[in-house]
């Protein structure tokens, strides 16, 4: 079963990010950015100008994951500092298809997040307009928490909303994902997996990252 690895900067040292980025540049498919405003989630990280800053330092993909109020506001600004993928929430956008739509017309991937309590039948009006639905496995906000075992059935749920419709849209996961939940999530219908202490966490990167692969391959979702 082929997965994406996306190892989430948010656990990274953020006084060491050009480093810190160069030690997941080999294994990881895709960088994730958490990007938070202190309104939507309770706690700021980075805005366009870190994301701008840490372009400079990497190839890889740049996935921006907008836990932000009025998320149009940004999204050319996260366009213009080199974002790849971005997704906002469709709990903080009353206007999610024509905030969809501005990420694609400016040439990025458009995503859905959704969080662990909103109901996947949230999604059924605007998946066609989306490019990959980000499913929260933790409630958003902070790094290094524990996976939410009921979110689960969600991601079975929305792989089969995904199947129904006939749309080429992918699966990610975000929270507590390491060796020991990746294979659930991936059985699921997950196909991008985001990790963040389970990568940085760990003194070597890279073999972090296989050894969620292997636990994937090994279990033979």
């Amino acid at each position: 079963m082929s997965i994406k690895i996306a190892p989430s900067l948010l656990s990274a040292d953020f006084a060491r990010l050009a480093d810190e980025i160069a030690s997941v540049e080999k294994g990881a498919d895709l960088l994730h950015l958490d990007v938070m405003d202190g309104h939507f989630v309770p706690n700021i990280t980075m805005g366009p100008l870190v994301v701008k800053a840490c372009r400079a330092h990497s190839r890889l993909p740049f996935d921006c994951h907008l836990m932000i109020e009025e998320p149009q506001r940004y999204i050319d600004r996260f366009l213009v500092a080199g974002a790849d993928m971005i997704s906002v929430h469709c709990e903080a956008e009353p206007h999610l298809q024509r905030a969809l739509q501005m990420i694609r017309d400016g040439g990025a991937k458009a995503g859905i997040a959704i969080n662990p309590a909103t109901p996947a039948e949230s999604l059924t009006t605007a998946i066609e307009f989306c490019d990959f639905v980000l499913v929260m496995t933790v409630n958003p906000g902070f790094g290094g928490q524990h996976f939410i075992e009921p979110v689960v059935p969600k991601i079975r749920h929305i792989a089969q909303l995904v199947r129904e419709r006939g749309v080429p849209v992918e699966i990610e996961v975000d929270g507590g994902i390491d060796a020991r939940t990746a294979p659930a999530v991936v059985s699921a219908g997950a196909r991008i997996l985001v990790a963040g202490s389970a990568v940085f966490g760990q003194p070597d990167r890279a073999a972090a990252m296989e050894s969620i692969r292997a636990a994937v391959t090994s279990s033979k979702v």
